[in-house]
């Protein structure tokens, strides 16, 4: 019984220090424009950016004012469809009270790179 009492101890100890790791390193990039590549989505209830190389996810905010018009001109049929994106951008604290509570952190963008609606092989494309 105490061994089990340990054991999960133990891992439990372990989860909490990755799930600090992750955060660590989200706040040495907050503010710092850098470059980001991966998934983008977007529709009428959500703007999304997925990381491909980490598996975050990143609410957008578009202060570029061209990324939103950008994948509209894609001519897509339906909402949402996601596209590769190349971005300048710099990650804020998502506002817990709203809906980018829920993600890792809000990627403002101020620069696109490229967009294109082929997914490059590699993490992105699986």
């Amino acid at each position: 019984m105490c061994i089990s009492r340990k054991f999960v101890f133990v891992l439990f100890a372990i989860g909490l220090l990755w799930a600090c790791s992750g955060n660590e390193k989200s706040q040495q990039t907050q503010g710092k424009t850098l470059i980001f590549k991966g998934l983008y989505s977007y529709g009428p209830e959500v703007k999304s950016f997925t990381d491909c190389d980490e598996g975050r996810e990143y609410w957008v905010a578009d202060s570029a004012k061209n990324l939103e018009l950008e994948y509209t001109n894609q001519g897509f049929e339906k909402p949402y469809t996601p596209v590769y994106i190349e971005v300048e951008a710099h990650l804020v604290k998502s506002d817990t009270t709203t809906i980018t509570g829920g993600y890792d952190s809000t990627m403002v963008v101020t620069k696109v790179i490229k967009l294109s609606k082929t997914i490059p092989d590699g993490p992105c494309n699986q």
